[in-house]
């Protein structure tokens, strides 16, 4: 339900907040003193487009902001996870439209995109009036409220399903029919380029290890020269070269063993040489062990100017592979792979069609059977639902009035012209098929008797469409699961009996849904949980409207004022009494 509704800068209203409550909440006011305004305001975080005309003048940007409760649709839920925006116990929506006519949306803060906005709304409201877009005016949704009248969900479910694999494989079917001339042509070209790649037959990683060797080989010489230079600096030195007499330069080894031997002595006088020495010994087998290394790796230096020209031969394959298919070594392997299933495909095309039509066929046979069951249950609803109807008109004053529900089926003459498109067979014949079925559903009536049935979305008469949505309305309530119905002046061409039974209608739906109505007369204003009146005044010569929610004292007087005029009389309160039950 709707908690509150925040307007701030928007036409002719400044500030308001309204705290609306579960049941019927009513909103009067004078004509022109903004109760439509209201409405026009609340479309606006449902969804509806916005010019900056409705930014007030003077003012930056108008805000519109509604904090609902949790809704109980999964819908709602599944598209509140699906753009990341944290499910609360409450929601908020909030619209900003700024004087230079750009708008933002936001839900619980997070901004959206205003297609999910209106996602959002379309499952949490429904507005109607006189010349709105009225959703049970829409065939399209018909088919969905008729199975929701007749708790058909989990059937309806059970083929969608079906038919959401049984047009994954169609997509498939499509995609391998559309390539298999673009294999064919290219089947020649694959075979080449195949050829040319595994000639070299290149390995991931290859080259930046031969790239590797390459250089080594390039600098055996420059490697064995100063290496050996580098032993014989820290190992063996010229002392050792010259024989046994210490007169030439001695090594970085001997150095280091000399030093530790000094230190050795002079740690036995003084103990504080101790720590200094156990240094120097490490540095010794430091060096000890980089000379090993040193020594092994000049032993293993190899002078090899045939290998070399094997490196450089197969690194020129390599570059040029990648100039040809790509700019690196994993592109041309990637793309080795990838015609390499295409080849593949191109060789074997006949049988990878056979398996998809086979694996169709089989799918098919199930979305046919549960689109039959599904198809059966909607034409047994058909009678119920026009009794149904029918008996809510008449007390809505309607009383020859005939409903409808055509179910229409589209046979496929020539099934082989949909063959990339999904269909379903019963018996002998092909049908057309949707996500919603087999079916095409619409409501038909006629409220005049003699006069023939025709499609609801043609029935002109404002009077007639406000009664017949509330007919419907009333017979779908516990089917219709959005959960708040705003009414914007419906009751224009009725009065009386017939406001009467509209207000009972009004009273009875918000039963099931938080009904928002707007409207002129006492006989539907009197069944209100919670009243509102909508007041128009003037301030430094600014015109503002602003909206107060009503005690039960001025309850009565609103509704004596809507009976009798400007003046309100005690007889008029008497009546506004009588007809609001409080006497």
């Amino acid at each position: 339900m709707l908690k509150s509704l925040t307007i701030r800068n928007y036409a002719l209203i400044e500030s308001v907040e309204i705290e609306f409550e579960s049941g019927l909440n009513i909103l009067t006011g004078e004509t022109g003193a903004g109760k439509s305004i209201i409405i026009d305001a609340l479309s606006l975080i449902l969804g509806e487009r916005a010019s900056s005309d409705v930014v007030r003048k003077g003012s930056e940007k108008a805000i519109v902001e509604g904090i609902f409760g949790m809704s109980d649709s999964e819908k709602v839920k599944a598209l509140l996870r699906q753009n990341e925006i944290e499910l609360q116990e409450d929601f908020i929506l909030r619209r900003e439209v700024s004087a230079k006519g750009q708008s933002r949306c936001f839900v619980n803060d997070s901004p959206v995109p205003l297609t999910i906005l209106k996602e959002i709304g379309d499952h949490l409201v429904d507005l109607h009036g006189q010349h709105e877009h009225q959703s049970l005016l829409r065939p399209e949704t018909h088919i969905g409220l008729l199975d929701e009248f007749g708790s058909l969900d989990k059937l309806a479910s059970e083929y969608r399903e079906s038919y959401d694999r049984l047009s994954l494989l169609f997509h498939e079917f499509r995609t391998l029919s559309h390539k298999e001339k673009e294999l064919k042509e290219k089947r020649d070209l694959y075979e080449f380029q195949i050829k040319e790649i595994d000639a070299v037959d290149p390995r991931s990683g290859e080259e930046s290890e031969l790239e590797n060797e390459l250089r080594i080989l390039e600098n055996s010489e420059k490697l064995f020269e100063a290496t050996s230079q580098l032993y014989q600096s820290l190992y063996e030195g010229d002392a050792a070269r010259q024989g046994s007499d210490n007169t030439g330069s001695q090594s970085v080894y001997d150095l280091l063993l000399k030093a530790r031997n000094q230190l050795e002595d002079l740690a036995e006088i003084d103990t504080t040489f101790e720590d200094v020495k156990n240094e120097c010994a490490s540095a010794a087998a430091i060096v000890g062990e980089l000379t090993k290394f040193i020594q092994s790796y000049n032993s293993k230096i190899e002078f090899n100017p045939e290998r070399l020209e094997q490196i450089r031969e197969r690194l020129g394959q390599i570059t040029l592979l990648k100039k040809k298919f790509g700019g690196s070594l994993e592109t041309v392997i990637e793309h080795r792979e990838k015609i390499g299933r295409e080849f593949a495909m191109a060789e074997n095309f006949e049988n990878e069609i056979g398996k998809l039509n086979e694996q169709i066929e089989l799918e098919r046979t199930t979305c046919s059977a549960a689109a039959q069951r599904l198809s059966a249950k909607r034409r047994e609803l058909v009678g119920r639902i026009g009794k149904s109807v029918c008996a809510e008109l008449a007390k809505l004053g309607i009383a020859n009035a005939q409903f409808d529900v055509k179910i229409d089926n589209r046979v496929l003459e020539n099934k082989d012209g949909r063959a990339n498109t999904a269909y379903v067979k019963l018996g002998r014949e092909f049908y057309d098929a949707s996500q919603n079925g087999i079916d095409v559903i619409e409501f038909y009536l006629s409220t005049n008797a003699g006069e023939d049935l025709k499609p609801l979305a043609k029935v002109a008469s404002g009077g007639e469409i406000s009664r017949i949505m509330l007919a419907l309305k009333t017979i779908l309530a516990k089917a219709d699961r959005l959960p708040l119905l705003v009414f914007d002046e419906i009751d224009v061409g009725i009065s009386g009996r017939i406001a009467q039974a509209v207000g009972k209608s009004m009273k009875s739906l918000s039963q099931f849904h938080q009904v928002i109505a707007i409207t002129h007369l006492p006989q539907i204003a009197g069944f209100a949980d919670c009243h509102f009146a909508v007041e128009k005044s003037e301030t430094k010569q600014r015109t503002s409207s602003t909206i107060r929610k009503l005690d039960e004292t001025e309850r009565i007087r609103e509704v004596a004022r809507l009976l009798s005029g400007e003046e309100v009389t005690e007889s008029s309160l008497n009546g506004a009494r009588e007809m609001m039950g409080k006497r």
